[in-house]
């Protein structure tokens, strides 16, 4: 029986991750570790939760789920806020959170990726690491460290000679999930979080939700003039009604 990982998964996406791979029957063990533990009422008979935060110097926690052949890395935070109104501790805290934690926490996994054995590891990365995202600065830098990470390591896994990859997954906004002080809704992101479970399993190295409907031209725009598509961006996060 398999067992999995999700670091994230007290709430939104990762929750709803968790949640699918606990309906799973080949799965019989989901642990969670997050900074805080899931409601009570979103609890399954599989979850084993642990508390944990991520600014943490000692990540030997991480040690004792040598059993997993599933590791799903969900953490992580943003605002939408000019890079002038951010503090100092947010910039630490955010690269430390959304990308030094990934890498520290894969690190210990490394092992079960390059080895012969199936292990399946996914990334809830941004398109914002992708492109200049104005009102994101902090934030996209440090998925924009992640999009690559994960590039450079799979190259690294592929030249191992193990079929195992990273799987960074990319969206947009999505709605149901906590990010940028929103509530959970897992009617909203189920559907998504078995999209993502379908390409962790077939270890594939990239999915972008919504990439032919919206950001296949959103890239094409980027990549002909980022300088315009970033003052578009711009515009669009202003209008948006999500700055606070």
């Amino acid at each position: 029986m398999r067992k999995a990982l999700v670091v994230g998964g007290a709430n939104g996406i990762g929750l709803s991750i968790a949640v699918a791979l606990a309906a799973d029957e080949n799965y019989e063990k989901i642990y969670i570790v997050d900074r805080v533990l899931p409601d009570e009422e979103q609890t399954r008979e599989k979850f084993e939760c642990h508390q944990f935060d991520l600014m943490s110097e000692d990540y030997s926690l991480f040690d004792r789920f040598n059993d997993i052949d599933t590791l799903m890395i969900t953490a992580g935070f943003g605002r939408l806020a000019l890079f002038k109104d951010l503090t100092e501790d947010y910039i630490v805290s955010s690269m430390n959170v959304n990308a030094t934690a990934v890498m520290r926490i894969i690190h210990r996994f490394y092992n079960k990726l390059e080895s012969p054995q199936d292990f399946y590891c996914g990334v809830m990365v941004s398109i914002s690491g992708f492109m200049s995202s104005p009102f994101f600065s902090v934030y996209g830098a440090s998925k924009a460290a992640l999009k690559i990470f994960i590039e450079s390591v799979n190259v690294e896994l592929e030249k191992a000679g193990t079929s195992n990859r990273i799987l960074n997954v990319s969206p947009g906004s999505i709605k149901g999930t906590s990010f940028n002080q929103g509530r959970t809704d897992l009617s909203l992101t189920s559907e998504l979080a078995e999209e993502i479970i379908s390409h962790l399993q077939a270890k594939e190295d990239l999915f972008i939700p919504q990439y032919d409907e919206i950001f296949k031209n959103v890239l094409a725009r980027y990549h002909a003039d980022f300088r315009e598509e970033g003052r578009h961006s711009y515009e669009y996060k202003l209008n948006s009604g999500r700055i606070k």
